[in-house]
């Protein structure tokens, strides 16, 4: 029997309960482990937070950052990435191999992982890279303890990483047997609209006129058309296109996908009219009748998960004039204060943001023990306060890039407590703990 003397109780919250009720409970935690949900007023604790009127919800994951580290790290590292992670309220991340070296084999993978080991905030799992010289191993890589899978950019990246072609496509979705994410945006249309575009004279707006829509829409029928042959479950990144939504609503049986924030967020043309090259990211920002074409997946459940993309670059970079300036944006810490922000305008409801942020993260990637509050699952919760108001800016951004797209945005509804591993991590907006970030383990 589970001893009554908790580690810590998280007292009088609104806990959001597998039932999808949300009710006033008690939750007792010990050796990192929910033990115990309901009236635990007599019970025995170590420690004790007070949460009432706070909303107490499994631990948000972002599935898609990048850190940055090894080889990157004037831009970020695996530290002020988890830093920024757990102030936003997120318990654990799925960082991207695009970093150098890349990680494409079991060496890299453990680089990351005693990095991560030592400095890392919150949970943390790596994904492989998918490349030409590494398919054959693929299915050993893909079991490696702290793998969350296989990743394959179908354009937009470099050297190793880059997987333009079907043959290549075919032989990494044969050799691999769990689910794999894809940045899908079609290599070939890319160089040779570059080779016939006139970049000269041009500003980001440009951006989207080069990527467009048919760059994303090609690659993604491509790898569909691919993966539904071969009985193979793929995760289709961070869509940006109305068409992506209504090809993946036929193919949900095999395809998940994920949008960002900054793609329900922002539209073109007014984000490269403020922000210029800060909003520039891949796939780009489109105009609004993408953005509502988003929005109509999200509502149809068509999108299955919301991740950050954070993919940092330092702010000398990104004011290097279009096309020189690097794609991406800060989004680790911001995802939450969005995503909330969008729960009181009545963009989407408290459970589709359990759904897309908790739930499915789990669900889809096979994680153990998380994306619900229940006994013996991890002990990661996320309290937020719905009502607080909160003004998010450069200077509270953790990432060593030190800038926002959101920067000066008002939002309604912030988290208030971090808990991970049955620890409180973030308490109102600062860190309070040590790096106690721990491996995601997976069922495979």
């Amino acid at each position: 029997m589970m001893s009554d003397n908790f580690d810590l109780l998280v007292s009088g919250g609104l806990v959001y309960l597998p039932n999808q009720k949300i009710e006033e409970q008690d939750i007792g935690i010990k050796d990192s482990k929910i033990v115990a949900i309901g009236n635990l007023k007599n019970k025995q604790f170590k420690k004790k937070i007070d949460v009432k009127n706070l909303l107490v919800l499994p631990g948000a994951i972002d599935s898609q950052v990048h850190f940055r580290e090894p080889g990157l790290t004037y831009k970020e590292d695996i530290s002020c990435g988890t830093k920024g992670a757990v102030l936003g309220g997120i318990t654990s991340i799925f960082e991207m191999p695009n970093t150098k070296p890349s990680t494409t084999n079991k060496e890299a993978l453990g680089v990351k992982l005693k990095i991560a080991e030592k400095n890392a905030f919150c949970n943390y799992s790596f994904f492989i890279g998918a490349a030409k010289e590494n398919i054959k191993n693929l299915n050993e890589l893909e079991l490696l303890d702290g793998c969350c899978g296989v990743k394959i950019f179908m354009g937009s990246s470099t050297g190793d990483l880059l997987v333009e072609d079907d043959e290549s496509l075919k032989q990494i979705l044969n050799n691999v047997n769990r689910r794999v994410a894809v940045h899908s945006e079609d290599e070939y249309r890319l160089r040779e609209r570059k080779k016939n575009l006139n970049f000269k004279d041009v500003d980001v707006s440009y951006h989207p006129k080069w990527r467009d829509v048919k760059t994303a829409v090609n690659s993604t029928k491509r790898l569909l058309k691919i993966a539904g042959e071969l009985n193979k479950n793929v995760h289709v990144l961070h869509i940006s296109t109305k068409d992506e939504i209504e090809l993946l609503k036929s193919h949900k049986t095999f395809a998940t996908c994920e949008a960002t924030p900054q793609h329900l967020f922002f539209k073109s043309p007014d984000c490269y009219e403020r922000l210029g090259t800060f909003a520039q990211m891949n796939p780009p920002i489109r105009d609004e009748n993408h953005l509502k074409g988003i929005w109509k997946g999200v509502k149809e459940k068509i999108i299955d998960v919301i991740g950050s993309d954070h993919a940092p670059h330092t702010i000398d970079e990104k004011k290097q004039g279009y096309p020189n300036s690097p794609s991406g944006m800060t989004g680790v810490q911001t995802l939450l204060p969005i995503m909330l922000n969008f729960v009181n305008e009545k963009k989407i409801s408290i459970h589709d943001l359990v759904r897309l942020v908790s739930f499915n993260p789990s669900r889809i990637y096979k994680i153990l023990n998380k994306g619900e509050i229940k006994i013996k699952n991890d002990a990661d919760l996320t309290i937020v306060d719905l009502d607080k108001h909160f003004t998010i800016t450069n200077q509270w951004i953790a990432s060593k890039s030190g800038w926002t797209p959101y920067d000066n945005v008002k939002v309604k509804g912030f988290p208030i407590f971090t808990i991970i591993n049955g620890v409180v991590a973030m308490r109102e907006n600062h860190l309070v703990s040590d790096p106690i970030g721990k491996r995601v383990k997976f069922a495979i």
